[in-house]
């Protein structure tokens, strides 16, 4: 497995919507396997294909440690292929969220507080989940990678362009 390199905001990929996955591969399920172990270096609870720079419809999500909810053994790490959201609740929940692609950034974002999602798994399985708390927030968060929506997007005008300028500096620093 491969540590993959990080895209990060302001990059136009970033912006971009993606692509389904059409078939599963064994490359399909290395390039997953190169996400988890790209999430689990950069210590983040979900990684989108995008913010590694492939524009396909992936994410890999781990938060056993974070969860509220008991779950199986082998619930983690969820590989999710091709997600749809087709349910939210009504009630709602703000916190703050941090990214990978948006690095040394906290962010308060309002979500719905549950969602059900409808997706592939590692095996191309059409599977669906309830998630709620954490759970729901970080799918939520990388589905919107998905979408070429970002955590700052959430933000007024103002603030987001005082971010991205920051971001900028310190992308221009590590250059």
């Amino acid at each position: 497995m491969s540590i993959l390199p990080i895209v990060t905001a302001p990059d136009y990929r970033l912006k971009q919507k993606s692509q389904p996955v059409l078939e599963f591969t064994d490359q399909t399920r290395k390039f997953m396997d190169d996400m988890l172990k790209t999430m689990y270096h950069e210590d983040g609870a979900g990684l989108a294909a995008v913010q590694v720079g492939v524009l396909k419809r992936i994410l890999v999500i781990d938060i056993k440690d974070h969860d509220s909810v008991e779950r199986p053994k082998d619930f983690y790490p969820l590989f999710i292929v091709n997600p749809e959201i087709i349910e939210k609740s009504e009630g709602l929940i703000t916190a703050h969220e941090g990214c990978i692609s948006v690095p040394e950034q906290r962010i308060e974002v309002t979500r719905p507080e549950s969602i059900k999602i409808r997706y592939l798994d590692y095996h191309g399985k059409s599977q669906e989940l309830k998630a709620n708390d954490w759970l729901a927030r970080v799918i939520q968060h990388e589905y919107d990678h998905l979408e070429g929506k970002l955590m700052i997007d959430y933000l007024s005008n103002l603030k987001r362009d005082v971010v991205l300028r920051k971001l900028k500096k310190l992308k221009n620093n590590i250059v």
